[in-house]
């Protein structure tokens, strides 16, 4: 269902700022409550990048093991979805790096691709990658997965055709997962109070387009609103998959993270760039126990 709105009401500003430009791919965009932006360069050499508004980009780490969605976890380090290294870690401030999933019931992780964290500390990422790379594929299709406050991993949707994006209601009641191809959709599912999914039911389905963009990152503003990559830019939904419109950006948009200190900045991470634009609404943050 299409519910027509002005994007403008939603925008405090109809800018879009370049925040830093001249990467091969973009992804995976978080803002660190120290005030600073981080976020995956995606193609040789496989790095991590810092900005603090208004100053030069830094390497933050080099070497990420084709990291590519990030968030971080409720004391702050830096969580990464890392491919190559077929595991989920966590980089603590004196730059430890650690894994936190590798395996599921003795069998490796496939792909790791993106991550979302609730406030009782359960992560939740999808493992893509069954059946393209046949000489390193253990579990044989593609789902999400839950690593509890514990440290134990737990198959929460299996199988599931291609898991990418994710993301968490405010009130923390309602998962969202993306669905990249071949069907472009957004399911919903129920968290019970152990962090566990039940209830699979459509929320949104995109149109075919011949417009550049397809649904990779997602998130959500306070008032349940999502913000989620498609064709033609950044497509804004209800919380009960009505679409609102659709922001557009210069180049073709992959994911996106809420910042600075209101959680009104949406950092929008686009092919060769990030940018930023100011929303009216502040964005849904990421659970910290700091």
């Amino acid at each position: 269902m299409e519910s027509r709105m002005d994007m403008s009401s939603l925008l405090e500003s109809p800018s879009i700022v370049t925040v830093a430009t001249g990467f091969k791919f973009t992804e995976g965009p978080v803002w660190h409550p120290d005030g600073y932006l981080l976020f995956t360069e995606i193609g040789d050499p496989w790095q991590i990048w810092r900005v603090i508004p208004g100053q030069p980009k830094e390497l933050y780490r080099d070497n990420t093991n084709r990291a590519t969605g990030l968030t971080l976890d409720l004391n702050g380090d830096l969580i990464a979805c890392e491919q190559m290294s077929r595991s989920v870690t966590k980089m603590d401030p004196s730059g430890t790096i650690s894994s936190i999933a590798t395996h599921y019931e003795g069998q490796r992780l496939n792909r790791p691709n993106d991550v979302v964290g609730r406030s009782d500390g359960n992560l939740y990422f999808s493992n893509r990658g069954a059946g393209s790379w046949e000489d390193e594929t253990d579990i044989e299709e593609n789902g999400v997965y839950r690593i509890s406050p514990e440290g134990e991993v737990h198959q929460e949707i299996y199988p599931f055709e291609d898991p990418n994006g994710l993301a968490i209601s405010p009130d923390e009641k309602i998962y969202y997962q993306i669905n990249t191809r071949p069907s472009a959709h957004i399911d919903a599912f129920d968290i019970a109070d152990d962090g566990s999914l039940s209830n699979m039911r459509r929320l949104f389905t995109f149109p075919k387009s011949e417009k550049p963009g397809f649904p990779d990152g997602m998130k959500i503003d306070i008032e349940g609103r999502i913000y989620v990559s498609g064709p033609g830019g950044l497509w804004v939904l209800t919380a009960n998959g009505d679409k609102l419109g659709v922001i557009e950006f210069p180049e073709q948009v992959i994911n996106m993270g809420w910042g600075e200190t209101d959680n009104q900045t949406l950092f929008v991470a686009a092919m060769t760039s990030v940018y930023s634009i100011r929303l009216r609404t502040p964005g849904t943050p990421i659970p910290l126990s700091l």
